[in-house]
């Protein structure tokens, strides 16, 4: 097996061990929050993309607009989100996370890296340098790689 075969088989390895552990805190939180799952990416869409339109929520998760709408409007109830009218169409309403639902989004993501904190201390402070190191120069090739979609076709 080469080199470049077992570093492939080693980082998939730890990729399925990552998002597992990472989907199942997740996947937890959301549970007990009691929000469905299509809520809960509409919060995190918002979370890393900003305000938005219902449309570009529709578009984002392939769904209705009155689909998105109702899952907005039960967000909205909830606290964790408000809406505003556009400032470039006053028909049109713009959403955004409200205070509450940055705190519930921060407190999702500090309980899904959970496991990483009580991972540390299982590895010496030479393997922790060694890993920190090697991470960084993943972070730095990834970064560098070129995120178009790729259109391959899938079974």
């Amino acid at each position: 097996m080469s080199d470049s075969t077992q570093f492939s088989q080693t980082l998939r390895r730890w990729m399925d061990v990552f998002m597992h552990r990472s989907m199942s805190d997740w996947r937890h939180y959301v549970k007990v929050s009691g929000l469905s799952m299509p809520q809960f990416s509409i919060l995190m869409r918002l979370k890393y993309q900003g305000e938005c339109g219902i449309s570009d929520i529709s578009e984002h998760m392939d769904t209705s607009t009155a689909a998105a709408s109702q899952l907005v409007d039960k967000l909205v109830q909830a606290g964790l989100l408000e809406r505003t009218e556009s400032l470039l169409d006053r028909r049109a309403k713009q959403v955004a996370l409200s205070p509450k639902g940055k705190a519930f989004i921060a407190q999702g993501i500090k309980g899904r890296y959970r496991w990483v904190d009580k991972l540390a201390p299982k590895l010496s402070i030479d393997e922790q340098a060694q890993i920190t190191e090697a991470l960084n120069l993943m972070i730095r090739a990834a970064n560098e790689l070129d995120l178009s979609p790729v259109h391959e076709k899938y079974p």
